[in-house]
């Protein structure tokens, strides 16, 4: 069983950055895509940034696109979501999640915002 567990959110002045990490355990990640997702109070979940297993495909939201960036390390398993220029409209809990069917189609898997397994989320505010 694949486990995940978020850490790094916070609260953040808008105009600065965060650093989250999706550490898993378990397995490990190699043959999984990864996506951050998040979900405000009210608001629909949202597919953030999505990598591929071989981590040579990647996709952004038009909403972070330019601010955030994704990447992964397999050897560590970990995949890290660094997030600059935060807005106000970034505040929301933040989740990890890995999923196997779609490990090559990161945009079909940011936008169906299912996947097969999910961390606990870490919360990030960005006060303006």
């Amino acid at each position: 069983q694949l486990q995940l567990a978020e850490s790094g959110g916070g609260l953040v002045r808008q105009g600065g950055s965060l650093r989250l990490s999706c550490a898993a355990s378990g397995r490990t990640l190699d043959d999984y895509a990864i996506g951050w997702f998040r979900q405000a109070p009210g608001k629909e979940r949202e597919g953030v940034s999505c990598i591929s297993a071989s981590g040579l495909n990647i996709h952004y939201a038009d909403s972070v696109k330019g601010r955030f960036t994704i990447s992964r390390d397999n050897a560590k398993n970990t995949v890290v979501l660094q997030m600059d220029s935060v807005k106000p409209e970034d505040t929301a809990i933040y989740y990890c999640a890995a999923d196997y069917l779609h490990r090559e189609a990161v945009q079909t898997l940011c936008r169906r915002r299912s996947a097969d397994y999910w961390g606990q989320g870490t919360q990030v505010t960005v006060s303006s």
